[in-house]
């Protein structure tokens, strides 16, 4: 039987598409996503060309992070070993600029997030640098 993972893989840029931009600034705990220049748009998950206009002309922006769930679910595993990290919260996010991104719910309760709540950026500590999460927004 093979062991478990004990931690997260850590993020790797440059493997398709040059992601480092999307890591050096959530290291830094910014959110950037692709712009299409051409459109106007922006665009997630980073490509080498834009969806919209197949240009490259595009660049990375830094978005505000909020935003409003469109999907979600609550993973509940029963069993030892997963104190801490379970129930969890994951949802489909749609961001204000009109992109969606999949992430953990954080520093909320899993019983209160819904379609339709609204959401703002939170972080997740990897074991090199940050990922983008959210949280239930106040109000």
């Amino acid at each position: 039987m093979s062991e478990k993972p004990t931690a997260r893989p850590a993020p790797q840029a440059n493997v398709y598409v040059d992601t480092a931009p999307f890591w050096e600034a959530a290291a830094r705990r910014e959110l950037v996503l692709q712009y299409c220049k051409d459109t106007g748009r922006f665009q997630h998950y980073p490509r080498p060309v834009s969806i919209y206009s197949g240009s490259r002309n595009i660049e990375w922006r830094k978005v505000a992070g909020k935003g409003t769930i469109y999907a979600c679910t609550v993973i509940r595993i029963p069993g030892p070993g997963l104190e801490g990290r379970l129930p969890l919260a994951v949802a489909t996010v749609e961001l204000d600029e009109g992109v969606r991104m999949i992430a953990n719910i954080v520093e909320s309760d899993p019983a209160d997030v819904a379609i339709g709540r609204r959401v703002e950026l939170a972080w997740e500590k990897l074991e090199r640098g940050y990922y983008p999460a959210f949280k239930l927004a106040k109000g």
